[in-house]
């Protein structure tokens, strides 16, 4: 028989950006270990609803930890105790018989809360949008060795590339910046050939959109590497910081 726990909730409600939240506790009971958090807030807001309650908002979508929406903060960590894994992909057997848990949204300025633990983080969309696109020819396919990429070139941009946008970099810093996500995004590109003939003016352009949003700037503590679900590496920042330098100079602007 499967084993369940008996939890106490502290969950952050909050009914729009303007309203004052507040934390509320509920009680989740019977809950199996073998389920996953938003499979627990799942029986717990079941409950609510079948008391004639108002839900718990929280965002999700594919549940399998590759679309980074399950954006919620759990003890104080973004994504929960966890390393290296999403919020959906994060099983009550982490957890005892008896815990508290604290749910709150991610905090930063750049992230206005839409209502209880759902947050809108359009500002990394728009980041991104600034990067615009990547010159090449379009038709037929080309073939796959038309443009060779040495291994290790490939190997990191594939790791930069990994980045999902969820956010925890942002949640886990404390000037609430998303210089690992701008990194990721400016690494995924400037490795490779594909993305050497806008170089110079996606990076000027992404930056300008990262200040534009109102996110902090990085001192490096590294919180953002460790919070982050896929691992991408602070290694990222050091790249993108090159970039920007060399960029200011070819353009003749002070950094």
């Amino acid at each position: 028989m499967a084993k369940t726990l008996n939890l106490t909730l502290k969950v952050w409600r909050q009914e729009n950006a303007q309203a004052k939240g507040r934390i509320e506790t509920y009680e989740a009971k019977d809950i199996p270990e073998d389920c996953s958090f938003l499979e627990m807030l799942d029986i717990v807001n079941e409950g609510i609803v079948n008391s004639g309650g108002e839900p718990i908002h929280f965002d999700h979508d594919c549940r399998e930890g590759i679309c980074g929406m399950c954006s919620l903060t759990i003890n104080g960590v973004p994504h929960g105790p966890e390393r290296k894994v999403t919020t959906c992909q994060l099983h009550m057997r982490k957890f005892k018989d008896g815990d508290t848990i604290w749910i709150e949204p991610f905090r930063a300025k750049a992230f206005p809360i839409i209502r209880d633990l759902v947050v809108d983080r359009s500002a990394l969309d728009r980041i991104i949008a600034a990067g615009g696109y990547v010159d090449v020819r379009t038709g037929s396919a080309p073939n796959a060795n038309n443009i060779p990429v040495e291994k290790y070139i490939s190997d990191e941009a594939f790791d930069s590339a990994a980045c999902i946008g969820c956010g925890a970099c942002v949640a886990s810093c404390k000037n609430s910046s998303a210089m690992l996500f701008t990194s990721a995004k400016v690494s995924q590109l400037a490795l490779l050939p594909q993305g050497q003939p806008e170089r110079t003016r996606r990076v000027l352009n992404m930056m300008k959109q990262f200040e534009a949003e109102g996110f902090g700037n990085c001192t490096n503590l590294y919180e953002c590497e460790a919070a982050c679900p896929k691992g991408i590496t602070v290694d990222n920042i050091a790249r993108l910081n090159r970039e920007f330098m060399i960029a200011c100079a070819k353009e003749g602007l002070r950094p």
